[in-house]
């Protein structure tokens, strides 16, 4: 199963639509961190710390799961443990950028819905005073690198880039960013310890050289972005007529079973692969074109907190 087709060749973006786009999703941020979100973004992110700091006295409000029993019943009253990711955290966003994103079954496409996502993390961040750099990667291109900041404006600028960046041209290169994208480059633009957030639409694809090793130098999270018809092959009558933007052709859904068990496998194919990169259930989320991108993150902090 192709896994970019449209009705309709994407259309071009207005040139305040990206400025227009950020002011929007800020508003729905702040809202969301008094209400819905909460705590729930810091907790998933940081979660009870990576690497042992110090042991520092137990104040009122403190994570009683910290407390190091053993140097309390030392001293005669009570310590906990503190640890490296309380004192900063980093978040490194990773934008694959590629063709098959501009994929689109209804208003759409996984690219719009992927931007959205990465525009809310950027904001988050900026909003819990976290300091967030990006890894902008298209095929066929060296990848744009922003090191990590710290403040609204800043992290502004990294949202308008990514926002007002040109999609991939469809008569380029199709494959993925990830093969072309030294991974040892992350380990120099963020420090040891940061929450890397992997946002594509993570086709079927083997582990690249070095994802041992980055898994274990960072947090790895990875959110897919999904179609409708990625989940389930569409069920009308008749055959289906759409763009497949990789080709730049119409091509035509056929309502045999040959096209189903196809569907079938690439799905349980992409599936695997995506478990493969990221094997913790909890460090790997799928949303869909279809859903509320916000609220669908909300569920994502709170299972990460819930564990």
């Amino acid at each position: 199963m192709p896994t970019s087709v449209s009705n309709l060749p994407p259309a071009p973006p207005t040139p305040s639509a990206p400025l227009t786009a950020l002011r929007r999703l800020e508003w729905r941020v702040r809202h969301a961190v008094e209400t819905s979100l909460g705590g729930g973004y810091r907790s998933a992110f940081r979660g009870r710390g990576m690497e042992f700091d110090q042991v520092v006295r137990y104040a009122y409000g403190d994570d009683v799961r910290d407390i190091d029993w053993n140097v309390t019943a030392r001293l005669g009253e009570p310590y906990r443990k503190k640890f490296i990711e309380e004192r900063e955290v980093t978040v490194l966003l990773v934008f694959e950028d590629t063709p098959s994103l501009q994929f689109g079954s209804a208003n759409v496409t996984r690219r719009e819905a992927l931007l959205e996502l990465a525009g809310l993390l950027l904001l988050l961040g900026g909003v819990n005073r976290d300091r967030v750099g990006l890894a902008h990667l298209r095929p066929g291109l060296p990848p744009k690198l922003f090191p990590p900041v710290h403040g609204r404006g800043p992290i502004h600028h990294l949202a308008a880039h990514l926002f007002s960046a040109e999609p991939p041209p469809l008569s380029g290169p199709s494959s993925s960013a990830l093969q072309s994208f030294g991974l040892s480059a992350l380990s120099a633009l963020t420090p040891r310890h940061s929450i890397v957030v992997w946002l594509s639409d993570h086709p079927a694809r083997p582990l690249p050289e070095g994802w041992a090793a980055l898994s274990r130098r960072f947090t790895l999270l990875g959110l897919r972005v999904d179609d409708p018809w990625d989940r389930t092959y569409p069920e009308d009558a008749d055959d289906i007529a759409a763009f497949d933007p990789l080709s730049g052709r119409l091509v035509t859904l056929g309502r045999g079973h040959a096209e189903r068990r196809a569907h079938a496998r690439w799905r349980e194919q992409r599936d695997a692969s995506f478990a493969a990169h990221f094997p913790d259930p909890f460090s790997r989320h799928v949303v869909g074109t279809d859903e509320n991108r916000l609220d669908s993150l909300v569920r994502f902090f709170r299972r990460r907190e819930a564990r």
